[in-house]
């Protein structure tokens, strides 16, 4: 899995060269992935209804998410660490503000400047030292810090991302706090493993309640499935005796008015090998 992720096989600026800055803009699933991450995240910052607010877009890359809040009304600044990237959005004439700049540097603006932030599939990065120099902690740490400062008091900034495991989720979310900012995740479709998308829901006016996460209620079926494969995992990992995991389900099927064979010392036995 880590291999085909793509901050593993270099840094951004090198990896988001000419060529792949375009695959990437052109590639029709990409585009409504970004799309529809914007929307959520601009749902997700809360902003007052019909107001044209300054927003900040880190890792703006093409401009995907940056056309989006234009669609929506907004104005908006763009960072990008990828000089292809940028040169692209230029192209296709976005209609946003855009800088060359590395977000673990921190952020360039005045105190205050910024209504609200958004990061579609960016701060993932950070978690990796592409240089010497380079310190995962610290560097997102300045980004939080500063990211801070430059936003109005009560605005929120929000990041999707995709994390390769919970220690960087940890490792983002800890620093966030650490830098000043309440708030925390919000995962919609926790049981899709396509649909899955996590938020970072960050706001600088004090503790507030979380948004509530999307739920996919019409696929019951597959959450069935997926958690079935979830206590299999659980069970040939070790984690769950297979004894334990029969007799839930037996209690499951007793429940629901199924015929169910009587328990025994032999339920859930191990097997000898066959031949």
């Amino acid at each position: 899995m880590s291999n085909r992720r793509p901050e593993r096989q270099a840094p951004a600026e090198v990896y988001y060269g000419a060529d792949e800055a375009r695959k990437y803009t052109q590639n029709s699933r990409v585009i409504e992935v970004q799309e529809k991450c914007t929307e959520r995240a601009i749902e997700l910052l809360a902003l007052p209804d019909n107001t044209s607010a300054l927003l900040l877009d880190l890792g703006c890359g093409s401009g995907l998410s940056g056309e989006t809040l234009t669609e929506q009304g907004h104005i908006w600044v763009g960072l990008d660490i990828s000089e292809a990237m940028l040169d692209v959005a230029l192209e296709r004439e976005v209609e946003g503000d855009m800088l060359l700049a590395d977000i673990g540097q921190g952020m360039p603006f005045r105190a205050g400047m910024f209504d609200g932030a958004i990061s579609i599939s960016t701060v993932q990065w950070l978690c990796n030292a592409d240089k010497v120099s380079h310190k995962p902690t610290k560097r997102l740490y300045k980004l939080f810090m500063t990211l801070f400062a430059s936003l109005a008091r009560g605005s929120r900034a929000v990041f999707q991302f995709y994390p390769e495991n919970d220690a960087q989720v940890e490792l983002i979310v800890s620093q966030a706090m650490r830098a000043g900012f309440s708030g925390g995740l919000v995962v919609d479709y926790p049981n899709s493993t396509k649909a899955k998308k996590i938020y970072l829901v960050l706001m600088t006016g004090g503790v507030g309640p979380l948004p509530n996460a999307l739920q996919d209620e019409g696929n019951s079926k597959n959450q069935a499935l997926y958690q079935r494969r979830e206590r299999m995992k659980q069970i040939r990992s070790g984690r769950q005796p297979r004894r334990v995991w029969i007799m839930q389900k037996k209690e499951r099927r007793k429940r629901q008015g199924k015929e169910v064979r009587l328990d025994s010392k032999y339920s859930g036995r191990k097997r000898s090998s066959k031949f």
